[in-house]
């Protein structure tokens, strides 16, 4: 397992999961 690969993968994910937050919940921010 390509350990840079699967940290950036986990890093996209992770943008992704707060972007998803960050736009359904505003006043969390």
């Amino acid at each position: 397992m390509n350990f840079e690969s699967l940290a950036g993968l986990l890093l996209a994910l992770a943008a992704l999961v707060y972007l998803l937050f960050a736009l359904l919940k505003p006043e969390k921010l």
